[in-house]
């Protein structure tokens, strides 16, 4: 039994097929404002609790047990018996759901990446299994090994093949244009600046201990993850680009079958990596220095979420959301956080910050 923070998302419909195809009972779901999904979702699984993000929708909702806003889903969590949680909520308001769900004693199958990139420090990670594709091609070709350098792949984005003066004038929606897959807006437009990967490698040095990572593009995101071992070999995982096989081994460490099908390896042809330029992705620039200075995480996610929403208003160029983040970094890196009060007040402060 699941308790499903974000059930209407790319993740929570995959979780959903993993644990309707393994008869994984659905004790809790969440949801933003696509109601009429979530409506499916409750007439198929029959959840205990529902929680949703706005109080107006709580007519429309076809259960009797309804939560609503961040506290609401705080509240629900109280109430769940189920060992595990999977958190696939977008941004900021899956990290308070991350750190209850720690307090309360619960397994985390973690999707919301902003939880360890805003509070890593805070977070004890031995509770938590990654379904990033990324970080779990980690997990499973690590094997107690001792590695000299992990590395996570990147596709690159909606605009990686334009010319960078042509990406200067890319629009909202140019952006969201992703060759590789159809995600939601946030993390397709993090995937065009190159945020997201940054925000991964954060999550690997939490989830693994190390700042011994990197990243590369490769083009077809067939390469999740690669290991460089200390004998000089380096291992790779390959699968397709499918949510599915990381959320199945985080509900069931023990599965021994078929998720996906096997690549065809006489099919596969060239696969290039490319090196991840500053130039094409200026947030790459400090990259470096977040990996020794994790705790400045929040200062990126908050003034990003910020920037991304001046972006889709026209407010603000598609390069200039970088600008916006990077001068919030520059502007706050003498910033320190002890507790998840200090990581709040900051928030705020950048957010604020970043609109005046």
């Amino acid at each position: 039994m699941i308790a499903l923070l974000g059930s209407t998302g790319s993740i929570g419909v995959n979780t959903l097929k993993i644990a309707s195809r393994f008869g994984i009972a659905i004790e809790a779901l969440s949801a933003g404002d696509n109601i009429a999904l979530l409506n499916k979702q409750i007439a198929y699984f029959h959840p205990k609790y529902v929680a949703i993000k706005n109080k107006h929708d709580k007519p429309k909702i076809k259960h009797d047990k309804v939560f609503y806003g961040n506290e609401g889903i705080l509240e629900m969590l109280e109430l769940c018996k189920s060992e595990t949680i999977v958190n696939a909520l977008v941004g900021y308001a899956g990290l308070a759901p991350t750190v209850r769900s720690q307090e309360l004693g619960k397994k985390i199958a973690l999707a919301n990446k902003e939880s360890l990139v805003v509070a890593g420090s805070l977070i004890d990670t031995t509770h938590i299994t990654p379904i990033d594709s990324e970080h779990f091609g980690l997990w499973y070709l690590q094997n107690k090994r001792t590695f000299n350098k992990l590395y996570i792949t990147a596709s690159g984005g909606a605009l990686r093949d334009w010319e960078i003066n042509t990406m200067a004038k890319a629009t909202f929606k140019e952006a969201l244009n992703h060759p590789n897959w159809s995600m939601g807006n946030k993390i397709t437009i993090d995937s065009a600046t190159m945020t997201n990967k940054l925000f991964e490698l954060l999550e690997a040095k939490w989830l693994f201990d190390t700042d011994k990572i990197d990243a590369l593009i490769e083009k077809r995101s067939i390469i999740h993850a690669l290991i460089e071992f200390k004998d000089g070999s380096t291992t790779a995982h390959l699968a397709d680009v499918d949510m599915q096989l990381p959320i199945a081994f985080a509900l069931n460490q023990k599965l021994d079958e078929a998720i996906l099908p096997p690549i065809n390896l006489a099919k596969l042809g060239a696969i290039e990596f490319q090196e991840i330029r500053s130039d094409r992705y200026p947030i790459w620039q400090i990259k470096d220095h977040l990996l020794t200075h994790p705790h400045l995480g929040v200062i990126i996610n908050a003034a990003n979420e910020e920037a991304i929403l001046k972006f889709k208003n026209e407010q603000c160029s598609f390069f200039g959301m970088s600008d916006i983040v990077l001068d919030a970094y520059k502007k706050f890196d003498s910033f320190q956080v002890a507790t998840l009060d200090e990581i709040i007040a900051v928030d705020k402060e950048v957010r604020a910050y970043v609109n005046t």
